[in-house]
């Protein structure tokens, strides 16, 4: 059975990545990339799905870890009744996809166990195993090869590989696993220590850019290194979470395959960035951003592969159980073929907020927005699927108008003061002036005077606080506040927010509740700053932090009943949230902080 999904840490090199539990077992790892099929899939089913567990054979009496200050490096302390020792764990920041694990003795001596179930294709392969050197072998199925190599004795027991040896005081026991080609010759190995020291100096060099956010550095640097692992270094695309179909309810349906790039995410992921002077990475994800969406307007698509592939079919696997029995897992997302008005609002957006954030100009970006003007103006009238990716019926969702907005609103902003770009100014600005009188009409409940999840609906919905966060109206107009009011009223749960409340809207296409989605309660954070209710905001901000694991990482969703996190992991929808509030407060809390001296 896996750990609880919080009992796991993020190891990464900026093209895939790993999860590792508590107990020193590597549950989770898809090689090359982070949408490859997984080779370590014991986090969706069992220990025969494949695992690589280093860890003591003795009783352990207690453990401890923590990343090295400002890396992505994990140190696993084992404390026994004969000696300690400490796990180092990392993936190197070379051409190469590989894992580099080292036992180190601290004191005493401690018998260790290095149990390796290799299972390619997501569990279901079991390779062909072969010994080249005493300490080396290699693992093929088909057209992957992993190449493991140990400073210890290796041996095979039921389709596994195994190594026990006792480690002492100074002793360091190295073990190394590679990705590669199986049709190209067995790549040389590289020197472990050496790999570590220059992963090392990578995150550090990373860090150090990171200005100062007051009382929340540390919180906001954790976040930063975690999206940089989550970053596809080579085209600049940063994936959502790392995992599929961890669920957003223990044995519900809601399991998803977020190990693709989001439009969604531009706009809080380019402020994230260049906020904090971080415009290199910034300038990466707008280029793989406009490369992305190029083409054809109608064939935008809310969510694109790594490199910007369009086809992410969506099918399930049936021989795997599912994280605590969840299932379907499923692979690909059926969403990335439906119509959400917002992401063209958010497109737009995040192209004004680089523009003005001093971001370099792309040519591209220019003539993409040429074309999506008379689009959007054609379809913002449409119903959708929303933000949230309702499967059911299209609806009027009011989050898509107000994008849609959005989308009008920064065009206008933007037109140059040549007389066609102020013609298209004001055209922009008609447009816009037309969406929000419509919205202002039919999204908003008569008789509560807030607005309300989609025309005619009752429903509340958390995409409601961006009417405020993105200027559709001052924060302190009385039907925002109305908002707010039953957004607290109505989504609240033990201090944090749903999505939109599943109990009651059985038009979403799914069965099921669902825990509290984290980045909606950072923007019900964000509102208080608006609003001037601080000491609210920093209330909120300090249980959402306190929510962090050990290591600093938040997943997607809170089951405040249970007390556990739920959905996929990290997330960096979580994390954009832990940054972009920080600045929020750090901004209104820093001239108070003058003031006051």
């Amino acid at each position: 059975m896996p750990a609880l999904i919080e009992d796991y840490a993020l190891l990464g090199n900026c093209k895939t990545a790993a999860l590792v539990a508590r107990d020193g077992s590597l549950d989770w790892l898809c090689f090359p990339r982070f949408d490859s099929a997984a080779c370590f899939a014991a986090l969706l089913g069992s220990q025969d799905n494949g695992r690589w567990l280093i860890a003591p054979r003795e009783a352990i009496v207690s453990q401890s870890r923590q990343y090295r200050d400002d890396t992505l490096i994990l140190e696993t302390t084992f404390h026994t009744a004969n000696g300690s020792a400490r796990l180092i764990d990392c993936m190197p920041m070379g051409e190469e996809s590989s894992v580099l694990r080292i036992v180190e003795g601290l004191s005493g001596e401690v018998l260790f166990e290095m149990d390796l179930a290799i299972r390619f294709d997501y569990g279901s392969s079991v390779p062909w195993v072969e010994k080249k050197v005493p300490r080396t072998l290699t693992a093929v199925a088909g057209p992957e090869m992993l190449v493991l190599r140990s400073s210890s004795t290796l041996h095979a027991v039921a389709q596994s590989t195994v190594s026990h040896f006792t480690v002492r005081a100074s002793e360091r026991h190295v073990f190394t696993l590679a990705h590669q080609p199986s049709h190209l010759p067995v790549r040389d190995g590289f020197d472990g220590e050496q790999a570590l020291s220059e992963t090392e100096r990578f995150w550090r060099d990373f860090a150090s850019r990171c200005p100062d956010v007051g009382p929340w550095s540390d919180l906001v640097k954790r976040s930063l290194i975690t999206l940089k692992a989550m970053t596809y270094r080579p085209t600049g695309g940063i994936v959502a979470a790392v995992t599929t179909s961890l669920p957003e309810r223990i044995g519900g349906e809601r399991n998803w395959d977020y190990r693709y790039c989001w439009l969604r995410d531009a706009t809080m992921t380019l402020l994230a960035f260049m906020n904090l002077g971080y415009y290199e990475e910034a300038s990466a994800w707008r280029d793989w951003l406009l490369r992305s969406v190029a083409g054809n307007p109608e064939q935008i698509q809310i969510m694109y592969g790594l490199a910007g592939e369009r086809r992410l079919p969506e099918y399930e696997l049936p021989w795997l159980s599912g994280y605590e029995g969840s299932s379907p897992v499923r692979i690909g997302n059926l969403a990335a073929g439906q119509l959400q008005i917002d992401v063209y609002g958010e497109v737009v957006d995040a192209m004004t907020q680089a523009s003005k954030g001093g971001m370099p100009h792309h040519e591209r970006g220019a003539a993409i927005s040429a074309l999506l003007k008379p689009y959007l103006e054609k379809v913002w009238h449409e119903p959708d699927a929303g933000l949230w990716e309702i499967r059911g019926e299209p609806q009027h969702f009011t989050h898509s108008k107000v994008m849609a907005w959005v989308a009008f609103d920064r065009w206008a902003q933007v037109a140059d003061d040549s007389e066609e770009g102020q013609r298209t100014g004001e055209h922009c600005r008609a447009v816009a002036d037309q969406i929000h009188r419509q919205v202002c009409e039919h999204a908003v409940d008569p008789e509560l005077g807030c607005f309300v999840q989609s025309y005619g609906s009752t429903h509340m919905d958390a995409s409601l606080l961006q009417i405020a966060l993105t200027g559709f109206l001052p924060a302190d107009d009385a039907r925002v506040l109305a908002t707010v009011a039953q957004i607290e009223q109505r989504l609240l749960r033990d201090g944090l927010l749903l999505r939109y409340d599943t109990s009651e809207s059985a038009d979403d296409g799914l069965s099921g509740e669902e825990g509290t989605f984290l980045v909606c309660s950072f923007w019900l954070a964000d509102v208080y700053v608006l609003l001037g209710r601080m000491d609210d905001a920093k209330v909120l901000f300090e249980r959402l932090s306190g929510l962090c694991n050990d290591v600093g990482l938040l997943a997607e969703q809170y089951d405040p009943h249970s007390q556990r996190m739920l959905g996929n992991f990290p997330q960096a929808f979580s994390h954009l949230g832990i940054i972009n509030t920080a600045l929020n407060l750090h901004r209104a809390w820093a001239p108070a902080q003058d003031r006051a001296d």
